[in-house]
Formats: C-alpha cells, sequence, structure tokens
C-alpha cells in the first residue's frame, strides 16, 4: 500500500483516531475503577467506625474506652494495617488504640483534615512505619457525659486492593487491545468496502480503453456517479472529435487531390523547362501531402479509445503475403504468437508497423524469419502491460554503432536494396504515436532483431 493513496490515508487516520479514544477509555476506565474501589472502601471504614462509636464510652477515670471488642481480628494482629484510634482533638494522640497499632500511631498530614463532607467525615491516604498505604476516615465527635471533643479515626491497608487494580488494569488492556485490533480489522474492511467503488471504475476505464465496453455503466454510488457521467462525456467527446478530424483529413485529401491532378496534366502535356519543374515540384508536394495525411490519419487512430486487434491473424496474414512475395527466395517465415493477445490500437496500424518491419526482414534475411510476441507487464501499474513483438532474420546484421543511423528518417545503410528508406522512420513514427518504441539488437539467428514495443489490451 502506497503512503500516497486514499486507501493509507483512511486507515492511518481512522487508525489514530481509534487508537487515542482506545488510549483514553483505558485511562478514564481505569481511573473511575480506582475511585469506585476508593469509595467502597470508604464506606467499609466507615461501617467499621460506627461500630467502633457504638462500642465506645467514657469510663470511671473520664476517658474512653471499649464497651466490647472489635470482631474483626485484624485490628488485633500486629501492624496489619487495619488500625483505630480514639484522642482528644489538639491534646494526645491515640489514647486509645487498636492492638495492631502496638505502641505506633497513625500520623496525620497537616492538610489532612482540612476538607470533610456533611457528615463532617475527613477521609485521606498516608502510610504507616512499614511503608503499607492506608485509606484513613477520621471524624470528631463528644462522647455522652463529656464536653471533650474526640478524634475517631479507623484506617485500613489499601495496599490489599493492588492486586486487584492490577488484575482490572491487565484485564481492561487485554480487552481494548481486542477491541482496538477488532476496530482496526473493520476499519481495513470499511475502507476496502468503501473504496471499492473507485476500483471499479479503474477495470471499467480500463475495460473502455481496451475495446471490451464503450461506456461506464450507471450504477456508481451517488457520490462518485457525477465523475462517471463526466468521464462517459469526455469519452464521448474524444469518439466525436477523432471522428471530425478523420472526416477532415479525408475531406482536405479530395480537395487537394483535384488540384494536384489538374495541375500534373497541365504540366504533362507541355514540355517546357517550366513545365518540367512544374512537374518535378508538383510529385514532391503529393509526396508530402500523402505523407502528412497519412501520418494525421495514424494520429487519429492512435488517439481513439476503445480500438483493440488480435495480434495472431495479422502477423500469420503478413507472413503468407511475405512468403508468397518472395517465394522465389524459398523464406521460411516462422510465427510463434500466443492467440490470446491483443494490440490496443487499429489494425491497419499493426499492419503498417510490423509489415514493415517484416520486409525489411525479408529484403535481409538468407533463408529464414522468426516473429515472435508476448506480454511485458508494467510493475508499476497492475493490470497494465505492454506487447512486444520480435522479428529475427539471420542475414548481415546491423552494426552496433550503426543501428542508431539506421532508425533516422530517410536513412539507408546499403543502397544495394530498393527503397527509400522511410519505413523504419514511419514505424517509429507510428510507435511513438501510441507511446511505444522500436529498438535494434543482435538476433539468435546471426542476424538483426528489432523489438516493437507497444500497449497490450489487458495485463
Amino acid at each position: 500500500m502506497r503512503a500516497n493513496s486514499l486507501s493509507f490515508r483512511l486507515i492511518v487516520s481512522s487508525a489514530v483516531v481509534a487508537i487515542v479514544l482506545l488510549v483514553s477509555a483505558a485511562y478514564l476506565l481505569n481511573a473511575l475503577f480506582q475511585q469506585a474501589l476508593q469509595r467502597n472502601f470508604d464506606s467499609r471504614l466507615r461501617a467499621t467506625l460506627d461500630g467502633i462509636l457504638a462500642n465506645v464510652d467514657l469510663g470511671p477515670d473520664g476517658k474512653p474506652h471499649l464497651q466490647g471488642a472489635i470482631s474483626d481480628n485484624r485490628f488485633n494482629l500486629p501492624l496489619s494495617g487495619w488500625y483505630w484510634q480514639i484522642g482528644e482533638v489538639g491534646g494526645k494522640a491515640g489514647d486509645l488504640a487498636s492492638g495492631s497499632l502496638l505502641e505506633q500511631r497513625i500520623v496525620v498530614p497537616d492538610d489532612a483534615l482540612a476538607t470533610r463532607d456533611k457528615e463532617g467525615i475527613a477521609s485521606f491516604s498516608t502510610r504507616d512505619n512499614d511503608g503499607q498505604q492506608l485509606r484513613v476516615i477520621e471524624q470528631n465527635l463528644k462522647l455522652f457525659g463529656s464536653s471533650q471533643d474526640y478524634s475517631f479515626m479507623v484506617a485500613g491497608n489499601f495496599d490489599e486492593l493492588s492486586a486487584e487494580v492490577a488484575s482490572f488494569r491487565k484485564a481492561l488492556l487485554t480487552v481494548l487491545g481486542l477491541l482496538g485490533a477488532g476496530l482496526l480489522a473493520a476499519i481495513l474492511a470499511q475502507v476496502r468496502y468503501g473504496l471499492q467503488p473507485l476500483v471499479d471504475m479503474q477495470r471499467r476505464l480500463n475495460d473502455i480503453r481496451s475495446g471490451k465496453i464503450e461506456l461506464l455503466q450507471d450504477d456508481f454510488p451517488a457520490e462518485i456517479q457525477p465523475v462517471a457521467d463526466e468521464l462517459n462525456l469526455l469519452v464521448q467527446s474524444n469518439f466525436e472529435i477523432i471522428d471530425r478530424a478523420r472526416m477532415q483529413v479525408g475531406n482536405l485529401a479530395h480537395a487537394l487531390k483535384t488540384p494536384i491532378s489538374v495541375l500534373t496534366n497541365e504540366a504533362r502535356d507541355s514540355k517546357s523547362p517550366l513545365a518540367v519543374k512544374v512537374k518535378e515540384q508538383i510529385d514532391v508536394m503529393r509526396d508530402q501531402v500523402n505523407l502528412y495525411l497519412d501520418r494525421a490519419r495514424r494520429a487519429a487512430r492512435a488517439q481513439t479509445i476503445g480500438s483493440a486487434t488480435d495480434v495472431e491473424p495479422v502477423l500469420q496474414s503478413l507472413a503468407r503475403t511475405l512468403q508468397r512475395i518472395n517465394r522465389d527466395r524459398n523464406l521460411a517465415i516462422k510465427v510463434n504468437v500466443p492467440p490470446t493477445l491483443r494490440f490496443r490500437g487499429e489494425r491497419q496500424d499493426l499492419e503498417e508497423m510490423v509489415g514493415n518491419v517484416m520486409d525489411n526482414a525479408c529484403k535481409w534475411a538468407k533463408s529464414k524469419i522468426n516473429v515472435s510476441a508476448k506480454l511485458m507487464p508494467v510493475s508499476s501499474e497492475p493490470g497494465r502491460a505492454w506487447l512486444v513483438i520480435t522479428v529475427d532474420d539471420d542475414g548481415p546484421g546491423i552494426a552496433a554503432e550503426n543501428r542508431a543511423e539506421a532508425l533516422k528518417r530517410g536513412q539507408r545503410l546499403d543502397e544495394s536494396k530498393p527503397g527509400s528508406g522511410l519505413g523504419m522512420s514511419i514505424i517509429l513514427e507510428t510507435a511513438s504515436m501510441y507511446a511505444g518504441k522500436v529498438e535494434l539488437a543482435d538476433a539468435e539467428t546471426g542476424g538483426l532483431r528489432v523489438n516493437l514495443q507497444l500497449p497490450a489490451v489487458g495485463g
């Protein structure tokens, strides 16, 4: 998946949002769980505090005493983390304390008692001498028959809940991790499903260019149907432009044909030097007009959308024709082409290009010519491919340093063979109109190899 693609952008942006939300949810749920756990713990401590308040009374000495034992044995285990103590407000801390405290007393932070709820109960956290985290609640009350305020404290070992918090956090991360993986899979599926119409549009456009269909069907989602409609209008406009260009080329050919014929006839009837010169220039003009009209026709055909030609019948037909023409030389022309190959272009242009290449090979070959074709996929564009037609002969070939010269217009390296030297130039010109190219190399048969690269239908 390329970084510069809609799929990549949608997946990455959605994944980032999902991760941020999941991390935020994990933090929030963990905080809410700890707060709920702390409130529940405070409720347990308050219930214990109420039990202590119900058991405390003033003794004969005017000091608070327990009327009965606290049922929770943890308050009797030394340094268990569960403590209670009672002392005068502003007096000596801890006049009466649980057995679990031994000689120690709960140390109250300076600002711990500054905030109380509507019942006058303060809640805070601290640590005992063994480093255990304590959760403490404190309330000031007067005992019956006394004017002195007493501070009642109950502390519980909050570290006992650490395992429960860790277990919840582990379960939370596991669940959110699975949820994140599920969301990522859902995002991938959603992006793939959501962008599928664009993939279908690309495939159908390729079918239009290949000649399988003429227009995009009207079954795209509402968001991209206007794009499909505009593309259909563009395709129709292309057809109309090509038709007008062909018609104008035909009209120009007919318009020039009559004046050139009249001038030719007039010049032929006279033997004067002027007439001879005029006839000579008319012939040049006719050749140029025919050349550029042919070029215009080839350019119009090359730009046509939807043209497609089967390659194998064209090459077989050219081979039979050239064998008949050169039957006195006993040339063997072998064609090895898969029947499924198709050229994305006009049959006439394929015949003209390959015909010129094979005709040149016949001129120079000693006894055999091999013609083959294959698909060459375009790695950067899946579904696209080039059609490579190879023509080998067993003639003298062309030296590597002379091959660039041989591709020039009108260039002939050997005047002993008939021809104008324009064939290779026409091949190059027509191939370039299809964004193709021509390459010369050494053939396995010992002569010249010509590789003609043209656009193919399919990949």
